[in-house]
């Protein structure tokens, strides 16, 4: 079943279009989505700063589908890249009083940390509790993805949320300075439920 039911936030989105178009180029920009017959529009700052919040996922999604299809093989290691810039940018972003949380979420002890920060990740996304969920796995962690905006009108036969898995790595490196082995799953692209990411620490 195809995911047509995805929100995303438009100031999100123009956080998100600054840092692709830094990654493939302002001008190139307009082309990848080209290729993919997507609307160039969603190269414009301006253009995607009034979008609903449906219209919203559905930009995040084609700027994303745009760079598979016009990158191939490479544009996992792109979108992963450009999540974890995302991250940076969330972050810097956020209200004083994430900021504040932020701050004393890396006082926590190192385990403790890890959900803190993916729950903190959640909050600066604007998801909903319902919609976006980290659980503890016993010293592992699974990230729930019930709306998945990446995944907004996509098919795939494989899972396609790599800036999802750049943005959960980055977070992770961010609390502990460690990195943890990431994997994605199950993914709506594919007709599952949810998305679903496991993260481990090899502990």
């Amino acid at each position: 079943m195809t995911n047509t039911q995805a929100l995303f936030s438009a100031k999100l989105l123009q956080e998100f279009l600054s840092i692709v178009s830094d990654e493939v180029g302002e001008k190139n920009l307009p082309v990848v989505l080209n290729k993919s017959s997507l609307p160039t529009d969603w190269a414009n700052a301006k253009t995607i700063k009034h979008l609903g919040a449906q219209a919203a996922a559905e930009s995040y999604a084609g700027l994303q589908q745009a760079i598979r299809a016009y990158y191939g093989r490479g544009a996992r290691g792109i979108l992963q890249r450009i999540g974890s810039k995302f991250w940076e940018s969330l972050l810097e972003n956020a209200s004083f009083k994430e900021k504040a949380q932020a701050k004393l979420l890396r006082g926590l002890p190192e385990t403790r940390r890890r959900k803190a920060a993916l729950d903190l990740l959640i909050r600066l996304l604007d998801a909903k509790s319902d919609d976006m969920k980290a659980h503890t796995l016993d010293l592992n962690l699974l990230l729930v993805d019930s709306i998945s905006p990446t995944t907004y009108n996509q098919r795939d036969d494989e899972p396609i949320c790599h800036v999802t898995h750049g943005l959960i790595r980055e977070t992770i490196y961010w609390a502990t300075s460690t990195d943890a082995q990431i994997e994605e799953i199950s993914c709506q692209a594919m007709g599952d439920k949810n998305c679903e990411f496991k993260i481990l620490f090899g502990e």
